[in-house]
């Protein structure tokens, strides 16, 4: 993605008093669902031909335009108003993040602050925000250090920098043009880090979460770098934060590829379910050489996380010895491939099973964790997409079921259902459709 792609965003960090404003955005919002943020958003093609009685040298006309159409979209504050009556008392440039080039979408977003002289009356737009809170940077970090609020990384830096030096010092550039030699963090929770590894994973992924978890033991999850210039990347990070045991949430190639060495060159356990061991070993006979192997079974703790002891929680249906993790407070859940932040989940014979899948999905659903964490995506809160993803299956399940009470061949329910769909995708679709099929065999639907 060239720049000429990245779009202009703004940000308000609103203070009054010593503290500052935060929102939590809806859990249907296609992204950052369940984060904590500052209000704002695009700049739109409109903004730059408005005015605003915002002053600020720093900032070009346009985004001043743009932060007061976002807060009064948001939040129903007039800034407008609020300037020409002396409530807005300074408006100045925190600094500037830019979207990493692994996001599908990406932003640079400016982040302003605005010094009110009080607490204007909100207005919430309740379709974008559940929720917004006045208090103190040192609380909102504190808040974030229990490891209940998801927060992006810009936005901790500006909490962070708030907190610590009163936002006197610019916010952290978190500009990224994909040519440092070694994997970034992702911290969405406190202690919960994720290292998004570029893998040989199915489009349009192009990477997997590897996971990095443990006060004191830290184990890594799902490390699979597509190749060894990535593999290089992941052990340079790895050199410098430590690990003490890999773990394989399953047996598929994307995210396990380089595991085996990964785990011998720290000289640590390999641990997976027994049915991902068998998986592996019928695969690739020599994966495992001469490792340490860690069986795990439900109910199993894993690690400790903020005191809370890790447990593992068996997800089969995609495959069946997948394996997810989960601390005892249920504050997130690791959900693997039961769902995509991008793309479609996958149900192929042998190894996955729709009926087990739709089971699996409700077992999750009634667990109600905090947070959900996919291997490909981001984290989300709630299992808000999980509810959906289970109501898109039923869905799709009655219309193959009403496709082939027609007539259709699965070859014709393919090119009905998945019309428009990027046609490299299709053989993955037939894998779904003669899953839906079989389930639908094996309970005498038809």
């Amino acid at each position: 993605m060239n720049a000429a792609s990245i779009r202009d965003a703004v940000t308000a960090v609103l203070c009054c008093q010593g503290e500052i404003l935060m929102v939590q955005r809806q859990p249907q919002l296609p992204s950052f669902s369940g984060y904590w943020a500052f209000p704002g958003g695009k700049i739109e093609a409109a903004d730059a031909d408005g005015s605003t009685s915002l002053l600020c040298p720093e900032a070009e006309t346009r985004v001043l335009v743009g932060i007061a159409r976002e807060v009064q979209e948001e939040l129903g504050i007039d800034l407008d108003a609020l300037t020409l009556s002396g409530q807005v008392q300074t408006v100045r440039v925190l600094g500037e993040a830019t979207t990493p080039p692994i996001s599908a979408t990406r932003f640079r977003t400016r982040f302003l602050r605005i010094d009110l002289a009080t607490k204007p009356e909100l207005a919430l737009d309740t379709r974008e925000h559940s929720e917004a809170l006045w208090t103190t940077a040192g609380d909102w970090l504190a808040r974030y250090q229990t490891g209940t609020l998801l927060m992006a990384p810009p936005t901790l830096d500006t909490v962070t920098a708030l907190a610590l030096h009163g936002g006197h010092d610019t916010v952290i550039d978190l500009d990224n043009d994909g040519a440092d030699d070694e994997c970034r963090i992702i911290e969405p929770l406190h202690g919960f880090r994720i290292i998004a590894v570029r893998s040989n994973t199915l489009p349009p992924a192009t990477h997997t979460n590897a996971f990095l978890i443990g006060d004191s033991y830290k184990v890594l999850v799902d490390p699979s770098p597509a190749d060894r210039k990535e593999l290089a990347r992941l052990l340079k990070l790895i050199d410098r934060v430590g690990c003490d045991e890999v773990l394989l949430t399953h047996h598929h190639p994307d995210h396990r590829q380089f595991a085996n060495e990964i785990a011998a060159r720290y000289d640590v356990p390999l641990a997976l379910s027994d049915t991902t061991r068998r998986f592996v070993q019928a695969e690739d006979p020599g994966y495992f050489g001469d490792l340490l192997l860690r069986t795990y079974v439900e109910g199993d703790v894993v690690t400790r996380w903020l005191g809370q002891p890790v447990r593992v929680v068996p997800v089969p249906g995609h495959d069946a010895g997948q394996i997810a993790l989960m601390p005892d407070n249920k504050a997130w859940f690791i959900v693997g491939d039961l769902i995509q932040g991008i793309g479609t989940v996958v149900i192929a014979k042998p190894e996955g099973h729709m009926g087990t899948y739709f089971a699996t999905l409700q077992k999750v659903i009634d667990l109600d964790p905090a947070v959900i964490v996919p291997s490909h995506g981001m984290a989300m809160g709630t299992t808000y997409r999980l509810q959906e993803t289970l109501k898109h299956r039923k869905l799709r399940e009655a219309a193959v079921l009403q496709l082939h009470r027609d007539g259709k061949s699965p070859a014709e329910m393919l090119t009905l259902l998945y019309k428009g769909v990027d046609s490299r995708l299709w053989p993955f679709a037939a894998m779904n459709i003669e899953s839906h099929l079989d389930k639908l065999r094996e309970e005498s639907v038809i």
